[in-house]
């Protein structure tokens, strides 16, 4: 991403501030996986949607309207036994000339600098509870100048979160940003084809799994989120995360995987049969989630509304559960009961992005939210019929099927980011005699 996305972002959001605010923004902080083991480090994403900047230990503040620099960055020194260590800092250097902030300070200077920027405005944009150990710190500050207020000190009248303005920017994806997830998506479709291609009885399905980590990792991409690979019954576990079992010759497997690219997630499901071919339940079962999956997605249009996707999988699934003898009656009525959630428990998509459960309201002002151009939306009905489902029909216990596909808002037809992977029952048949 270019620093000009960065900046046209900071612009965005300053605007919407107005001119006598400051906004705080910490970076992530570094996290333990174990003793002095650390995470694999991975930036906040608000952090990381208006700087660019990969680094932990810095704040970024944004300043409407100031003489000397809009855009603060306070980061880590230069320091060359550290980075002998842990790799290269940008320095305060690299935060002006590489990352395109006015000003740049070391991150040990804050509590100095900081306070006095704030000083100088009405109100204070941050984003509270997600980081406790600076919340105190900024209330700390805060607190500090209201003391002295009797001595003529002009100190912040109002925190205001500034996640509310800059979650709903986010919702909005720029050609940049679709560009982005285009690629990440582009990475999960071969992922995706790999582990089609490596499926047999007897494998494991942390085999799979296996795969499609290396898929993602040969294009310089990192999970979105931990794979769900499930074969047989453990299809119908909806954050199923053991990938422990074998891959038994009969059974559909369920792989639900995404990857993280740019820093932009995609998220794909795909439900296929192990050995090559469909039993007549499962593709009775397969053939209602994909109509429900296209009804779904006819409707992700500018102009409808957030529901709607959902409420046209639901009608779709309800008919066929009522066609294979699941439920009895008339469809709208079982519709209204919510007959159907036994065997589809949850919403039909999530907005998707920089996060895989990606931030934005999906009700406004009590009415669910309109659907527009830039937003990105996943789709994925399912049918999960457990095994000890005794208001199914036994020849369809212990299967689990779900259909994802991201799809982004557009002016006219809606754009299926993952339409290259493919879905239909008698191409996934092919596609696995072929491998």
């Amino acid at each position: 991403m270019k620093k000009d996305e960065f900046a046209r972002r900071r612009k965005q959001l300053m605007r919407m501030m107005g001119r006598d605010a400051i906004a705080i923004l910490p970076a992530a902080p570094v996290r333990l996986r174990n003793g002095d083991v650390e995470y694999a480090y991975r930036q906040d994403s608000d952090f990381h949607f208006l700087t660019g900047f990969g680094e932990p230990e810095a704040v970024a503040v944004l300043m409407p309207h100031r003489a000397q620099g809009e855009y603060v960055l306070f980061c880590r020194e230069k320091n060359a036994e550290r980075e002998l260590w842990d790799g290269a800092r940008a320095g305060q250097e690299g935060a002006v000339a590489s990352f395109g902030a006015d000003d740049a300070f070391p991150i040990d200077d804050m509590d100095d600098i900081l306070s006095g920027l704030i000083e100088s405005r009405s109100r204070v944009y941050y984003t509270m509870g997600l980081h406790p150990e600076f919340d105190q710190r900024v209330i700390g500050w805060v607190n500090g100048l209201r003391a002295q207020a009797k001595q003529g000190l002009h100190t912040p009248q109002e925190f205001v979160a500034l996640d509310h303005l800059l979650h709903d920017m986010r919702l909005y994806k720029s050609p940049a940003e679709l560009a982005m997830m285009r690629r990440s998506a582009a990475v999960a479709v071969a992922a995706h084809e790999r582990a089609m291609r490596r499926a047999a009885p007897g494998v494991m399905e942390y085999q799979l799994a296996a795969d499609i980590v290396h898929e993602f990792h040969a294009h310089h991409a990192d999970i979105a989120y931990e794979p769900i690979v499930g074969g047989g019954a453990n299809g119908c576990v909806l954050h199923y995360r053991t990938n422990s079992a074998p891959l038994r010759d009969g059974d559909l497997v369920l792989i639900d995987a995404g990857c993280e690219l740019g820093y932009y997630a995609s998220d794909i499901t795909r439900t296929f049969p192990v050995n090559g071919r469909y039993s007549g339940p499962q593709r009775a079962l397969y053939e209602i989630v994909l109509a429900a999956q296209y009804a779904a997605i006819d409707q992700c249009v500018a102009g409808n509304h957030w529901n709607d996707p959902h409420d046209a999988a639901v009608r779709v699934i309800t008919q066929g559960l009522v066609s294979l003898g699941f439920l009895k009656g008339k469809v709208a009525k079982l519709i209204k009961e919510g007959a159907y959630r036994e065997w589809f428990m949850h919403k039909t998509g999530h907005w998707l992005g920089l996060d895989v459960h990606d931030v934005g309201d999906y009700q406004v002002g009590g009415a669910w939210r309109m659907l527009e151009p830039g937003m990105v939306l996943t789709v994925e009905p399912g049918l999960y019929v457990a095994p000890h489902s005794k208001n199914a029909p036994k020849a369809y216990r212990g299967i689990g099927i779900r259909i994802e596909d991201d799809v982004a808002i557009t002016r006219g037809a809606p754009e299926v980011l993952t339409q290259a992977l493919i879905k239909s029952p008698d191409e996934i048949e092919r596609w696995m005699a072929s491998a």
